[in-house]
């Protein structure tokens, strides 16, 4: 034990986690890798639209955006995304949240106090 244990310490400018010693740990950092997917493809729809949108507005052709200011298709899309994108979140958090109140294994000793 004591020439393993070492081995797993935090190092000097590390990135990220260390390695995972428990389920639970592990499931965090699988959770943790599951919403910075999310979170990367949010940016890039983001930036795609932001870029896109500066990039095809001529103020001399097209002075007032009709198809993005008065557009259903887009308001439904900006309404719809947002509110399906947390449960895309929610239910592997909650997964790991009941997780961790499992008893994975019989305790060997157990202690009663009487105070």
């Amino acid at each position: 034990f004591l020439t393993i244990a070492p081995c797993d310490a935090a190092e000097p400018w590390q990135l990220g986690s260390q390695d995972a010693a428990t389920p639970i740990m592990q499931g965090i950092i699988d959770l943790h890798h599951d919403i910075f997917f999310f979170l990367i493809l949010i940016f890039v729809f983001v930036s795609w639209m932001l870029v896109r949108a500066l990039w095809h507005f001529h103020e001399q052709t097209n002075p007032i955006p009709q198809r993005i200011v008065h557009g259903t298709t887009i308001e439904i899309i900006r309404t719809i995304f947002p509110s399906i994108i947390p449960m895309f979140i929610a239910i592997p958090s909650f997964a790991l949240l009941y997780s961790m109140d499992e008893v994975v294994v019989d305790p060997a000793n157990t202690i009663k106090a009487i105070g």
